[in-house]
């Protein structure tokens, strides 16, 4: 089968990159449409507009499956390089537009807030920092990698293992013990510690994440080390909501000693022993930081 009749054109676009690095990916018309979100027609219209650009075919239509030519090949190496840097130079951008004038966007988890290690950060800076402006929002720890990443945040407080994109950086502030949460009546509630093989046949709450991830990954963690494979049922939105599951008998949950402060009347902390499995509290920027405020910023969760 003969290429696409060629066009004359001037210059392609990064849209047309976009479409033909999705494709390539993808190795499927329809799958790389829908990642894209436009039609399939449209997108094979697009393909052959960019070869009547560049003035050769860059797919090998004598086979079934998306093939690249080695023009295709080289094009697709070189494309996946421009809009990294067209990404990154896009985040720059971004972060130029909030200015150097001392503004920093910073994302927490929840049950940051009760560790004191995040709240004495941000008091000492600002003592030291008066005219910087803080912008505090609770976000999602997976959220606040991904906006970090493309430069609409700034810093992050979260509660590792989560994936971390490329180009961001963690760094661990904070090992808090675990503690489980009890519900008032149940007969371990009042112990003054226990082991947590003697929980084995219990129900556990943990937050909204993958298995992988956060503190759903920690309990698993933590009950493997004891010796057994937990059950997981119902999930809260975060630690203020499983709290409340806890204390209607729901469940059972571990937490982070520090949020012992929710003190709930019918729910009772009780330390555990015998376990290593920690939560950790971890600070999340991006590698490269323009931004002397948030520089000045990392410095200060460093210490």
């Amino acid at each position: 089968m003969a290429g696409p009749k060629l066009a004359k054109a001037d210059s392609f676009e990064l849209r047309h990159l976009r479409y033909f690095t999705a494709l390539v990916d993808e190795r499927n018309f329809e799958r790389a449409a829908a990642r894209l979100g436009i039609a399939q027609p449209g997108l094979s219209q697009q393909i052959m507009n960019l070869e009547a650009i560049v003035g050769m075919p860059l797919l090998d239509r004598t086979k079934r499956s998306v093939n690249l030519t080695l023009p295709g090949q080289l094009l697709y190496a070189d494309a996946k390089k421009l809009l990294a840097d067209a990404d990154a130079t896009l985040a720059a951008l971004k972060r130029l537009d909030r200015g150097e004038t001392g503004r920093i966007s910073i994302g927490y988890v929840a049950s940051a807030a009760y560790a004191g290690s995040m709240l004495q950060s941000i008091t000492s800076f600002r003592s030291s920092y008066p005219d910087v402006e803080l912008q505090l929002t609770e976000m999602e720890m997976r959220m606040q990698l991904a906006s970090i990443a493309d430069g609409t945040l700034d810093f992050g407080y979260i509660r590792p293992p989560a994936p971390i994109p490329e180009g961001i950086t963690t760094n661990i502030i904070l090992k808090e013990p675990l503690v489980v949460v009890l519900p008032e009546k149940h007969p371990l509630a009042h112990a003054k510690q226990l082991q947590l093989s003697a929980l084995s046949h219990e129900t556990f709450i943990t937050p909204r994440q993958p298995p992988d991830v956060g503190f759903h990954h920690n309990t698993i963690s933590a009950c493997n080390e004891a010796g057994f494979q937990p059950i997981i049922s119902p999930l809260g939105r975060d630690f203020t909501t499983i709290s409340s599951m806890v204390a209607v008998g729901l469940g059972i949950a571990l937490v982070p000693k520090s949020l012992n402060c929710l003190m709930l009347p019918t729910i009772r902390y009780v330390p555990i022993i015998d376990n290593n499995i920690t939560s950790d509290l971890a600070i999340a920027h991006r590698k490269t930081e323009a931004s002397p405020a948030v520089r000045a910023f990392i410095t200060y969760n460093r210490l």
